[in-house]
């Protein structure tokens, strides 16, 4: 398949004018800030571990380096959809065998999912088209794993699909067919994930021929959701005397044949307010409830994830989810007769690795894993990473058990906004559901978390004075624990934080607009945009300017602010620091666009204006479908013949031997897909990604302000990235 097996540091493309130069990619330290949803030890390797991710792909754990390297980053933009990842299943006899289900939504616009499997541990994969969606990132997507390898005859893998049923492989992945003996039960009133957790019982078979019995779990509360095959997978019945009325969450066999299930009254990671934990004795059929805390009255909440130790198939864990004092994590010795509690106070977390941790809180601990070939390590995972712990059996002796964070490598943020400023630190960052950073070393977490005072959950917008850099504007929404403010600013490059008074009711997100000697702000919010002149203490409409418009602020001149409404063919300037805007009539080269195509992916960057930094006059606006440049303050804008297709564009500083900003684009540039460079006002681009790095969404592009070459890019799943010329 064409683009999936590369390992080129560099990919030579004509463009026009142009050709591809290798950079170095890191990722901008965060640290997690994203769910993932489900962990894979390979059972008979040592070592071999892998972490799969809602919208963010998917990792190997690599011993050598103590970290988590993605797995999926050479996903091209076509493909996008594939970053979501519903499962993974691993040969029980080969690890070199790994198979990922990919696919983030099953609503009728988007794409059917894929099977990537790889003969080497995800350095090269295969895609195997299947007629069906993934929900990788929809409801129930915690659930445990819904694709299995057979441990006698690796030739076969089963896969519980969300709404189209189980389906089976006989040739390692490369084909499927659906089984239609399997019973599909009824929808549940809270909503079903499909087939959640197939497991064979590898005692019931040999090597070279299929496992007899299987069984598949079935996110329902209406009637019977365990299912098992005697005969290979042939034909299925329910299992007697199970428990209804709530959905499996994941489900383990012990290697003595007990399977231990999890339930709750809802898929998650939507709300639970009820669940359990039972087991069932293979060999007796004797179902037994061995919940180890039971929600009742107003103590609401569920069970999410169950695992067992290898060499002790009666040593097992679960976790809760809601639980109403926080999560909690209780371990038994025999076989859920007796629980104890293995979480213990805060003191007992290490956040260290991920400092904005402290203030998140466990949420979303969706699944936990005990290493088969170490009892004292396991694993949690939650909606900013994890947490591991290397001592669990201490709590056999009623002492801590402590936590420190497990997801180093791991980048899952969506960065909503990029900035570079001119002095202070390189980076500021807004991202959704953990705010944002000051990003004062990229390569490693901010020591001082998130933003605080006030905390946003999604920063929207971000904006920096040019010649008072100390100053810095955010919007976005409130969250958290402190003020309920939707803006916040600093006067001190960041390392502080002030909370700003609203423009009106429920003002929010939007965006956010600085003159460059930072006395002016502009906050462009759905209901119109709002000047201030005293620090957020009070604000005045804008007037002549519709609502909905994005504001954008003269580099030099701090009486200058623009906005475009690109549809409706207007461009309107102020120049008296915002007080009024007057409309000016679109010219572009080919007319007006007529559709927003394309939209509707989350992309970032298209169908906006902006000012260039140190020049006069100087006009972009970034259209999906190309780039117009205007030199006459937007007087009239000639298209860039070479830019068929655009997501984001960004300044940074100029090259050695030029004045003029480099720009970044990401898009299509003379044919080519990819994240380029100009040095000459887009005369000539360079292609600076390889087909290994794509990372099939890029919501956000901007350049370092003083390094040249130096490019920030934001991924949709996959954290802030930055790029620097190899040569350098």
């Amino acid at each position: 398949m064409r683009g999936l097996i590369s390992a080129l540091l560099t990919v030579i493309v004509a463009l026009v004018g142009g050709q591809s130069a290798p950079y170095r990619w890191n990722n901008v330290q965060i640290v997690g800030a994203g769910f993932v949803d489900g962990i894979v030890f390979h059972p008979n390797r040592k070592g071999v571990c892998y972490a799969r991710t809602d919208i963010g792909g998917a990792y190997k754990w690599s011993p050598a380096h103590r970290r988590w390297e993605p797995i999926l980053d050479w996903v091209p933009y076509k493909n996008l959809n594939w970053m979501g990842v519903e499962s993974i299943a691993l040969d029980p006899n080969d690890p070199e065998k790994l198979y990922v289900a990919c696919g983030t939504y099953t609503n009728p616009t988007t794409p059917d999912g894929v099977i990537l499997r790889s003969d080497n541990r995800g350095r090269t994969f295969q895609a195997t088209n299947v007629p069906f969606k993934f929900g990788g990132n929809e409801n129930g997507r915690g659930n445990g794993e819904r694709m299995a390898v057979d441990p006698n005859d690796g030739r076969i893998l089963l896969l519980g699909t969300r709404h189209d049923g189980l389906w089976r492989s006989t040739d390692g992945a490369k084909s499927w067919s659906r089984v239609d003996s399997f019973p599909w039960p009824a929808p549940s009133p809270s909503g079903s994930s499909g087939i959640v957790v197939v497991a064979f019982d590898p005692a019931t078979g040999h090597r070279g021929s299929p496992t007899r019995t299987i069984y598949a779990a079935v996110s329902t509360s209406e009637g019977p959701s365990l299912f098992r095959s005697s005969n290979a997978g042939t034909t299925w019945q329910a299992i007697e005397g199970q428990p209804t009325g709530l959905m499996p969450t994941h489900m383990v066999m012990a290697s003595d044949g007990t399977i231990y299930i999890t339930y709750g009254d809802s898929p998650g990671p939507s709300r639970m307010k009820s669940g359990a934990v039972w087991k069932l004795d293979t060999h007796s059929e004797r179902w037994t409830d061995i919940t180890p805390d039971r929600p009742g009255g107003d103590r609401r909440f569920g069970y999410a994830a169950v695992s067992v130790q290898r060499d002790q198939p009666r040593t097992l864990i679960v976790s809760t989810f809601f639980h109403p004092v926080g999560e909690q994590i209780y371990r038994s010795r025999d076989a859920g007769e007796s629980w104890e509690p293995v979480i213990g106070g805060k003191d007992t977390y290490d956040n260290s690795g991920a400092p904005y941790v402290n203030r998140v809180g466990i949420h979303w601990l969706f699944d936990i894993e005990i290493d088969p070939f170490n009892p004292n390590h396991a694993i949690f995972t939650t909606g900013y990473g994890g947490h591991e712990t290397f001592n669990l059996t201490d709590a056999d002796r009623k002492l801590p058990v402590k936590w420190k964070i497990m997801s180093k490598g791991i980048e899952e943020s969506v960065a909503l906004s990029l900035v570079s400023p001119f002095e202070g630190a390189p980076l500021i960052s807004g991202i959704g559901d953990y705010g944002g950073f000051v990003h004062w070393d990229l390569n490693r977490p901010t020591p001082a978390g998130n933003f605080v005072n006030p905390h946003f959950s999604n920063t929207d917008g971000i904006a920096v004075a040019d010649a008072a850099s100390n100053i810095i504007v955010r919007v976005g929404r409130a969250s958290g624990f402190d003020v309920r403010s939707n803006i916040g600013y600093s006067n001190d490059f960041g390392r502080t934080w002030k909370p700003g008074t609203a423009p009106a009711a429920g003002a929010m997100a939007g965006s956010i607009a600085l003159s460059p000697d930072g006395r002016t702000w502009i906050w462009a919010i759905r209901g119109g945009a709002y000047l201030s002149r005293d620090h957020a203490a009070s604000w005045t409409a804008c007037a002549g300017l519709p609502a909905g418009l994005r504001v954008v602020a003269d580099h030099l001149d701090s009486n200058r602010f623009y906005a475009l409404d690109l549809f409706a063919g207007k461009l309107y300037r102020s120049q008296d620091g915002g007080v009024t805007f007057a409309p000016l009539d679109l010219t572009l080269q080919g007319g007006l666009p007529t559709s927003r195509q394309g939209r509707g992916d989350g992309r970032g960057g298209q169908d906006q204006l902006y000012v260039t930094p140190g020049r006069r006059q100087d006009l972009w606006i970034a259209a999906f479908d190309g780039l117009h440049h205007s030199t006459n303050d937007g007087t009239s804008f000639a298209k860039i013949p070479s830019v068929q297709e655009l997501h984001a564009l960004g300044f940074g500083k100029p090259a050695p031997d030029s004045t003029y900003p480099a720009l970044y684009l990401v898009g299509t540039v003379g044919g080519v897909r990819g994240i380029f460079r100009s040095d000459d006002a887009a005369a000539h681009w360079t292609r600076i990604n390889d087909d290994a790095h794509q990372w099939g969404l890029v919501l956000q592009i901007t350049g370092d302000s003083n390094r040249y070459g130096r490019v920030y890019v934001g991924v949709h799943g996959r954290g802030v990235l930055y790029g620097d010329p190899s040569a350098n």
